[in-house]
């Protein structure tokens, strides 16, 4: 089944916004085994979106759209769809009902527009939008099948992955069952983590092995087909203890978990306490691991000390270190962690300095970081990062590597990671 993706929508011409549905529903579908060849994007405007359609039927077996499917005149996707078919509109039930439902919990009147959402492609199989108004369709006509989908994300991809994919699923595998696992990396780069399971890659076939890197951070999603799930579980498991063995010192993680989450996790259940120092970050640390539900049993507070003058009349630091070794050090990170655990009277403490950028800091090279982590009574564990990013890309890494490295350490301490 090759495929071809419709995005509708002449503010995405215009670069008011992006095409992440393209690249999300590429994504689904690669999990599925079907082959995405064309990405278009066409205006508000009958003519040349009615030319798109002409081209991908020449072309392709499954179109998905996405967008044009509100209230306003500028939404024409499926009114223009139903011309180009032969086919005509008619209203479902259900969705023009949610959309009364709405306006009456919102004690707001229903403009007559609104009405136009609930029309839906006649014999189509209509798919629910739990987020939004508008639903989706999947159109069968003249050996093609039509997915019209809504334009917002926060619509579309519910309603993708939890209505469309399963039912484009059952179709081509009639029944079977898709389970996707992800794995997730840090500290690892994606070109070398792909050249040590290279021969994996090479050979998959069932499961599939998918890497995607994306903020630092490298994700290894593994889907298998199968007749149940337990066969297909059977199948990602024996291809997840191969990745690991290679691989492993770098897992962080799975499926939804995020670096801040894990740690999160990993203190709430092991109850242990946290406090940071923050220079460079000035309270990213803290902001991310607050994030997370439940975290206030084991964040007990912490402090931006962004200046040397902050830093030893607030966090306590001894001049002499700050003389012989400067503010970038690991001296300074490690002191950094060591007072504040003492300070706020925690388990663990963190300390974060460095040079941002785009300046050098002295003698020490922009996003030159120091991380240091105090644990218990043992001695200030530090690490040194050289990163290359703009000023805040280098301070969003700095937190993820202050996660990363706070997970390793949990981890060898006997803490249990996953």
């Amino acid at each position: 089944m090759n495929t071809e993706i419709i995005a509708v929508g002449s503010e995405l011409l215009l670069g008011q916004i992006t095409n992440t549905n393209a690249r999300f529903i590429s994504k689904q579908l690669s999990e599925l085994g079907i082959n995405v060849f064309y990405h278009t994007v066409v205006g508000d405007n009958v003519g040349r979106l009615e030319e798109a359609i002409k081209i991908a039927e020449s072309r392709a077996d499954l179109i998905i759209f996405s967008g044009g499917l509100g209230p306003t005149k500028d939404d024409l996707t499926k009114e223009t769809i139903a011309k180009h078919l032969q086919t005509e509109l008619v209203y479902d039930d259900y969705a023009m009902k949610s959309i009364e439902d709405f306006f009456v919990k919102q004690n707001r009147s229903m403009t007559e527009n609104n009405r136009k959402q609930a029309l839906v492609l006649k014999g189509c199989e209509v798919l629910i939008n739990k987020h939004g108004m508008a639903p989706g369709m999947i159109f069968d006509h003249d050996n093609r099948t039509y997915i019209l989908l809504p334009g917002p994300p926060k619509e579309i991809e519910p309603m993708f992955q939890f209505e469309a994919k399963p039912k484009l699923a059952a179709r081509l595998h009639e029944g079977a069952k898709i389970i996707s696992h992800v794995l997730r990396f840090y500290g690892i780069g994606e070109a070398e983590l792909e050249v040590r399971i290279q021969d994996l890659l090479d050979k998959q076939s069932n499961p599939t092995i998918a890497p995607l890197a994306s903020d630092g951070e490298v994700t290894l999603r593994i889907t298998a087909n199968a007749k149940n799930d337990e066969k297909a579980w059977e199948l990602i498991n024996k291809t997840k203890e191969e990745i690991l063995a290679r691989v492993g010192d770098y897992l962080y993680g799975v499926d939804d978990d995020s670096l801040s989450s894990k740690v999160a996790e990993m203190l709430i259940n092991n109850k242990l306490t946290i406090a940071a120092a923050e220079s460079l970050t000035a309270g990213l640390f803290q902001s991310e691991l607050a994030s997370n539900a439940g975290i206030s049993q084991s964040l007990l507070g912490g402090m931006v000390t962004y200046t040397e003058q902050v830093k030893k009349e607030q966090l306590g630091m001894p001049e002499e270190i700050l003389e012989q070794f400067g503010v970038v050090s690991a001296e300074c990170a490690g002191e950094m962690a060591r007072l504040v655990k003492e300070k706020f009277n925690t388990d663990i403490g963190v300390g974060l300095t460095g040079a941002a950028g785009p300046e050098a800091h002295g003698d020490k090279p922009a996003g030159t970081v120091w991380i240091g982590i105090a644990i218990n009574d043992d001695k200030p564990y530090t690490y040194r990062l050289q990163l290359s990013g703009m000023r805040n890309t280098n301070r969003l890494r700095a937190v993820k590597f202050a996660f990363h490295y706070l997970i390793q350490l949990l981890s060898k301490k006997g803490y249990s990671k996953l």
